[in-house]
């Protein structure tokens, strides 16, 4: 890395860490004082509230980070501009678009941060709040263990329906399992009661604990019983998983991308109108973290000023088109989610404009013309 690259990064360094920490200070704040009461109601400990905010941090970052890198760019190419070392830096010879090679490729590596983030742990931060707190006002140790009851299941692919009176989703165990196998006419071929059924993931197999098989005839009447009330029937080429039987009424806002991709494979015989929010959310999985580089390309232009009230004009159109790329982001997830547009659209479109405007900002700016403005006053 060159000096001049390391003298830029350490000047954005220092604003980043001040704003993106202190955007997770306020949060926490916010957000402890709004749950204080049910945590001493509950005599929760430090580790259950420690975990509690632990598994929350995920998501905040997603949201906090390209806000704390906007500001922070500004402040340090601003401050930059005041004291001329930008005007000195290119009278050398040192172009803006070589300026911002830093800037660009931190962007780039907090993308991929995002990226990571937001793949699997971000997305889940929601659902685990909600069922922390719920065990933790309970006074039980935090963790996953949601529990389904009186549960449906409809298996379109081959043709099975699951009634499950109790489902614990922690540990895929299903008990008191009614299972009916349907022919091409609809028709109820066969049924199993099962008082446990459990799934062994290594060879993709369901046994079916003490329980009973019933065949049928074309007529509909029984033609034979199988009891293994006191052993186990073992079920081989079963698409089903607990994770498959379980997302039928998860949200998609709380899945992750793998999740995501299962949920649309296993049910793309669902009409496109119920699927549009999975596919929606899925792209905007992968789009929302390139926004940590759209902001480079947003702030750094309006921040390289020559004067002081560019410098003011230059910071609130940063602010002003950040707040539309938000806003323009979640106005086509809806469209998305909705099935007014597609769901790539969705996702990329708000990124694709914003990206847009960052480089035609950048063009006059690196080539010292003056940026768009907009008066109405008469000159």
């Amino acid at each position: 890395m060159k000096l001049l690259d390391r003298y830029l990064v350490r000047n954005l360094l220092e604003p980043f860490l001040i704003c993106f920490f202190g955007f997770l200070a306020l949060w926490l704040v916010f957000d402890l004082a709004g749950n204080l009461r049910d945590f001493i109601d509950a005599r929760a400990s430090f580790k259950q509230i420690g975990y509690f905010y632990l598994t929350q941090f995920p998501q905040i970052i997603v949201i906090c980070l390209p806000t704390g890198l906007l500001l922070a760019l500004i402040f340090c190419l601003s401050r930059m501009s005041r004291s001329n070392e930008l005007i000195s830096m290119l009278t050398a010879g040192v172009s803006v678009g070589r300026i911002l090679v830093p800037f660009v490729l931190i962007g780039l590596l907090l993308t991929g941060v995002l990226v990571w983030l937001n793949y699997e742990a971000a997305p889940h931060a929601e659902a685990i709040k909600k069922e922390a707190l719920e065990q933790i006002t309970r006074g039980k140790k935090a963790g996953r263990t949601e529990l389904l009851e009186g549960y449906l299941f409809r298996e379109r692919q081959q043709d099975r329906t699951w009634f499950i009176k109790r489902f614990r989703l922690a540990s895929g165990s299903l008990e008191h399992v009614h299972i009916m196998q349907h022919g091409p006419d609809g028709a109820i071929v066969t049924k199993w009661y099962a008082k446990r059924a459990v799934f062994d993931a290594r060879l993709r197999r369901w046994s079916l604990e003490r329980g009973m098989q019933v065949d049928f005839n074309a007529n509909g009447d029984v033609e034979k019983r199988t009891d293994f009330q006191n052993g186990v029937q073992h079920m081989d080429g079963w698409k089903e998983t607990p994770w498959r039987i379980a997302s039928a009424q998860s949200e998609p806002q709380n899945l992750s991308i793998p999740e995501l991709h299962d949920y649309l494979r296993f049910n793309g015989d669902f009409p496109e109108v119920q699927l549009a929010p999975f596919r929606a959310y899925l792209h905007h999985r992968w789009a929302l973290p390139f926004q940590a580089l759209v902001v480079v390309f947003l702030g750094a232009p309006l921040a390289i000023v020559f004067s002081r009230r560019g410098v003011i004009g230059g910071v609130a159109a940063a602010i002003f088109l950040y707040a539309a790329l938000i806003l323009a982001t979640y106005f086509f997830l809806a469209l998305g989610k909705g099935w007014r547009i597609s769901a790539l659209v969705s996702a990329w479109v708000p990124n694709t404009f914003f990206f847009l405007i960052g480089l035609v900002l950048l063009y006059f700016r690196s080539t010292n013309r003056d940026l768009p403005s907009f008066s109405f006053r008469r000159k």
